[in-house]
């Protein structure tokens, strides 16, 4: 099941970097490290329960792609209804309203998966997913996902947990939107992304380190006001940037600031 990526890397290379402001040196550095990358399921959270042969089974219902910084993978509306599978790198999933201000919803990385919703109910893509990194991804068309749903009771139950988790996640980000001020509202973003991350004695480092725009995206503000709360938590000692990266150095201290707020 392990297959080296070749040719295919190599094929339709040109339009897409060109297209992302492609520099020659840094292409063929990015080539050589994710050359060496296999094509496999293996670290895909929902199939985690199946055996090695019906993961092999899924393997070969499985289209492969790798997508560049900033290349979309779907489109906001569109009509497909292919599921994505995440096996290096990093995406982000967004909406753009019309005068062109991006809404971040979530980070998406090895193991996650995407573009379910569709599959499942047949409606038009819910929000857009781009490359955030270099990522090799694998995809499967609606219509096998919901066969390997119906046959693989492990997995539609993996599904529904993290349709569930979504809904959870989503209903408490509207909770934050309605009651907290954006500093607060910077500051549980950060605690998120933290708990995502490895961990670090009492902090976790975030790497690479979210852009400001990125996390006004994901908590309604803009870019001043998340430089002026960073800028703050430096200060008392809470997150230090450190070589492209972002260490939260407690995160006990930053979740009692949140709890003063919201009582949780």
């Amino acid at each position: 099941m392990t297959h080296v990526l070749a040719t295919r890397i190599d094929e339709g290379t040109s339009l897409a970097s060109r297209a992302i402001g492609w520099r020659p040196g840094r292409r063929r550095m990015e080539r050589s490290e994710i050359a060496v990358l296999p094509h496999t399921l293996a670290g895909i959270a929902i199939f985690a329960g199946l055996t090695p042969k019906a993961l092999d089974a899924v393997h070969h219902r499985c289209s492969w792609r790798r997508y560049e910084a900033g290349e979309p993978i779907v489109d906001y509306l569109d009509s497909s209804d292919d599921v994505f599978f995440v096996t290096a790198g990093e995406a982000c999933v967004t909406i753009y309203s019309l005068a062109g201000k991006a809404v971040s919803f979530r980070s998406l990385g090895p193991g996650d998966i995407f573009g379910e919703y569709a599959a499942i109910d047949g409606e038009p893509r819910s929000a857009s997913v781009e490359a955030r990194s270099s990522c090799l991804v694998a995809s499967m068309s609606g219509k096998e996902f919901r066969k390997l749903l119906e046959t693989e009771p492990v997995v539609a139950h993996a599904v529904l947990k993290g349709l569930v988790r979504n809904a959870r996640g989503l209903t408490k980000r509207v909770y934050e939107f309605s009651t907290l001020a954006v500093n607060n509202r910077i500051q549980a973003e950060l605690l998120r992304l933290a708990s995502l991350a490895p961990r670090e004695g009492k902090g976790a480092r975030l790497e690479p380190a979210p852009t400001h725009a990125e996390i006004a995206s994901r908590v309604s503000t803009h870019r001043e006001a998340v430089t002026r709360e960073l800028n703050r938590l430096a200060r008392i000692g809470i997150i230090e940037r450190q070589n492209g990266t972002l260490l939260v150095r407690d995160l006990d201290r930053l979740a009692a600031m949140l709890h003063e707020m919201t009582g949780e």
